[in-house]
């Protein structure tokens, strides 16, 4: 006792795996493109999904390049009304920052998302003691405080 449509894939998950696999192999010229295509998608919430997903497999491919900057600029122009993109592009820059050793402000950590302050503390990207100082100190959540607080204490294990 089946049925055809049970067993059947919905559609917006073939369009989002189609998606991700086209910004995988897309060439660098054409993916400012490709995302605004994606993001015109009649699923918004799953077009933003299938576009942050691809930011942060890219960024972090990009995070020591020197293609980084001029990158993240051109994506910023094209997601520039999508606040939760906007917000992830700008997280992922500080994130350069701090991973290169680049100036930054310790109100622009303290005032990230979860998500940047608990990538800052599992050891997912070279991270400054100064950076983990302030979050086990600063940290928007008990478990960023205390991920960071173990990185202080013992920096050759990720949290």
């Amino acid at each position: 006792m089946t049925d055809s449509h049970i067993d059947e894939e919905p559609a917006e998950h073939r369009r989002f795996a189609r998606y991700l696999s086209a910004l995988e192999t897309v060439a660098e010229a054409d993916e400012a493109e490709l995302v605004t295509a994606v993001l015109q998608d009649e699923d918004a919430p799953m077009a933003q999904s299938v576009v942050v997903r691809h930011v942060d497999r890219r960024a972090a491919e990009l995070l020591a390049d020197s293609r980084f900057t001029a990158w993240a600029h051109t994506l910023t122009g094209v997601v520039a009304e999508y606040h939760f993109l906007t917000r992830r592009l700008q997280e992922w820059s500080l994130l350069r920052a701090i991973t290169l050793g680049d100036p930054w402000a310790p109100e622009e950590l303290t005032t990230t998302s979860d998500w940047c302050q608990r990538t800052v503390t599992t050891g997912q990207v070279a991270t400054s003691p100064e950076a983990l100082t302030l979050l086990a100190e600063q940290g928007r959540t008990r478990r960023v405080r205390n991920a960071a607080t173990r990185r202080l204490q013992h920096p050759a294990q990720p949290s």
